[in-house]
This record gives structure tokens, C-alpha cells and sequence, in this order.
């Protein structure tokens, strides 16, 4: 299966406990998210969320849609909300809040494997062009929580955990541990 290891921060200057509930409310993403075509409950959970089963149904600029369950594993107010995942992908994905002075800092961690067997088929040599899909769909995300809050975004950066820059080789010969390579920034 095909792995992705994605990370999404979003800066946007409103308060962070209106940015958490945005979010948390996943069901009515499709009134501000562009590319969220809608959202179902499957299960409910306890009286925190945890174990709560919703389906998320996606539709990015490529011309197929993905449609995955998530269950909360995390809820963790103003802090963290994370699920497991199942469908179309699989894997899990966190939620992480915190601010800086009055901006609120929102990072979307996304670690998924494709089911699908043409995606898996196709990725290496399309991989690039589901991430860059996956980075609209998350910039449409940051633009609607902005318009929906009335505020500033300040920056969207999408980061490939998994790439490595094309950096000339320091590696001693004979050494095991070649120098690190810094992750890909705004794939976008």
C-alpha cells in the first residue's frame, strides 16, 4: 500500500477556542470546506466523542473522491482531537491546537496508506500529484475557516514528511549514517 506522512499548519488570527470548535464540528465542514462534500454518523461514541464513528465523503480537483470512517480515538479540548481511519485510506489522522499571542496555530497530521488498488498501482509515479491534491484540499480547508471566523489567515503550509531534498551526498565512505535530508515544504 502506498504510505503518506503529511503534516498541515495553519496560522489564522481568531481566537483559539472558535478555531477548535470549528473543527471539532466536523459535520458541518461542507457549509465552509470547499472539497468536503459531506459527512455521515455512523456511531456515537461515549459523552466525550471518543469512539464516535463519522464518514467523510472528499472531492479534491482530481477526478475521484475518497470516502473513509474516522472514530475518535483523542478528544482533548483547545489541545487535540485524533481518529483512527478506514476506508478508501487508512491510518490516522491529529489534530493539534495551540496559539502564538492571538493567532491560533492548527497542525493537521495526516499518516494514511491508499486501499485503493489503481492508487496503489499508480503511486509511483502519481504520488506527487495526490499529495499536491491533498494540499489544495487543505488550503480550501484553511481559506473556509477563515471566511467562517471573519480572520486573517496568516499562513497554510503543507510539509511531505516522507520526501527528501535532492542534497549532495556528504556521507563518509564507510559511514552507515549519511547526512539527514530536510523534508519537502508547501507541496502545494
Amino acid at each position: 500500500m502506498a504510505e503518506y506522512r503529511l503534516l498541515t499548519i495553519w496560522r489564522i488570527e481568531a481566537p483559539l477556542q472558535a478555531v477548535y470548535a470549528a473543527i471539532h464540528d466536523s459535520p458541518h465542514w461542507p457549509d465552509w470546506w470547499a472539497g468536503m462534500q459531506k459527512v455521515e454518523a455512523v456511531a456515537v461514541g461515549d459523552a466525550d466523542g471518543i469512539g464516535s464513528v463519522l464518514r467523510y465523503f472528499w472531492q479534491g480537483r482530481l477526478p475521484y473522491r475518497m470516502v473513509f470512517d474516522v472514530r475518535a480515538t483523542r478528544i482533548e479540548k483547545w489541545v487535540a482531537i485524533e481518529g483512527s481511519v478506514q476506508g478508501d485510506l487508512e491510518g490516522t489522522g491529529r489534530w493539534h491546537f495551540s496559539t502564538e499571542g492571538a493567532v491560533s496555530v492548527v497542525r493537521y497530521e495526516w499518516h494514511v496508506r491508499s486501499t485503493r488498488w489503481w492508487m496503489n498501482l499508480i503511486a509511483p509515479f502519481a504520488r506527487s500529484m495526490f499529495i499536491r491534491n491533498h494540499g489544495i484540499l487543505m488550503r480550501q480547508g484553511a481559506e473556509g475557516l477563515a471566511r467562517l471566523l471573519g480572520a486573517p489567515l496568516l499562513s497554510q503550509n503543507n510539509i511531505d514528511l516522507m520526501a527528501e531534498t535532492a542534497a549532495p551526498s556528504t556521507a563518509v565512505p564507510g559511514r552507515v549514517d549519511p547526512e539527514p535530508r530536510a523534508p519537502r515544504e508547501d507541496y502545494l
